[in-house]
């Protein structure tokens, strides 16, 4: 549970630098949220593969590829709307992938189901 924090705060936090020194309000939102989108998936490709090594491919990989994705989708957007100070850009996208980390683990919880122990 701890590199899964790790792993989606590191994202977090590449995502809104990297959105912070991209994006400014001169873009369309639409294109900002989708290059950003895309950027944010593959900075979670990059920092998915030293976590892997130490927490599992698997338990790592989809997590922060969601948390990049939407990360990215997030500070892009809002930094097409309004001027981001760095800060603000790296708190939220901790915050933001803190929040995919916790649907992702909501809906591992849900496909599992109930399970009964012997």
């Amino acid at each position: 549970m701890i590199g899964d924090l790790l792993a989606n705060i590191t994202i977090g936090l590449l995502a809104g630098l990297l959105c912070w020194a991209i994006v400014d309000t001169d873009w369309n939102m639409f294109v900002a949220m989708v290059a950003m989108m895309a950027l944010g998936m593959l900075a979670g490709l990059l920092v998915f593969v030293p976590f892997s090594m130490k927490f599992g491919a698997m338990e790592v990989m989809v997590p922060v590829m969601f948390s990049g994705m939407l990360a990215g989708m997030v500070v892009g957007m809002t930094a097409a709307m309004m001027p981001l100070a760095l800060t603000q850009a790296l708190t939220l996208g901790a915050a933001t992938s803190l929040v995919g980390l916790v649907i992702i683990w909501l809906a591992n919880s849900l496909l599992r189901g109930v399970q009964k122990q012997h």
